[in-house]
């Protein structure tokens, strides 16, 4: 939820559902907060604004009502979740998996990105080390909710790719880049096949 929206308590929502029509008068939700404590919400009125969805609660009748959910995450509760098509996960599903990689245990899933590139990004974490790993089909051996795993088979060299450098690669690089930006300006660049 973004904002206050009018003086009765309502809030613009930016939507992040895949669900056509997912949300309407009467839907039972969870407004999710950032200490991730819950509370339990139902829908009393709504309609599109500029883009978002204007949302009146039942029970949040004032503006000082409607602050205290700028913030929160709004979720369906899973028995009211839309079924999904095979290969379609639920983002919330896989927070907590464990992701294998050959066998080897990689971490847990700690968020999903999206960004430009088509697969979404799990942003898998294993103590205080965390990496991006792309949640591709060409990745993908099998995905186990129930057991809160998912075992992948990626490209060698692709974890490394989020390590931190050693000094001694920190150094090349530094020197690499003093090369090229004294080459780049003669360097001709021809548009075409690779």
């Amino acid at each position: 939820m973004r904002k206050t929206q009018g003086r009765r308590g309502e809030v613009a929502v930016e939507l992040h559902s895949d669900v056509p029509d997912r949300f309407r008068v009467g839907l039972r939700l969870f407004a999710l907060a950032q200490d991730n404590s819950r509370r339990e919400l139902q829908v009393e009125d709504l309609w599109p604004h500029k883009g978002d969805l204007i949302v009146k609660f039942e029970g949040v009748d004032s503006i000082s009502d409607a602050e205290a959910l700028i913030g929160c995450e709004l979720q369906v509760p899973r028995g009211e979740r839309a079924r999904l098509e095979p290969g379609w996960n639920y983002v919330s599903d896989l927070i907590g998996c464990v992701v294998f990689d050959a066998g080897r245990e990689i971490g847990k899933i700690e968020d999903v990105q999206f960004g430009t590139g088509e697969a979404p990004l799990l942003i898998v974490g294993a103590g205080s080390k965390r990496c991006e790993i792309p949640y591709a089909e060409a990745y993908l051996k099998s995905v186990d909710l129930e057991h809160k795993q998912i075992c992948m088979q990626l490209p060698e060299g692709m974890l490394d790719l989020n390590a931190p450098l050693t000094a001694e690669e920190k150094e090349q690089q530094a020197g690499s880049r003093t090369k090229k930006a004294w080459t780049t300006k003669d360097t001709k660049v021809h548009k075409g096949k690779p």
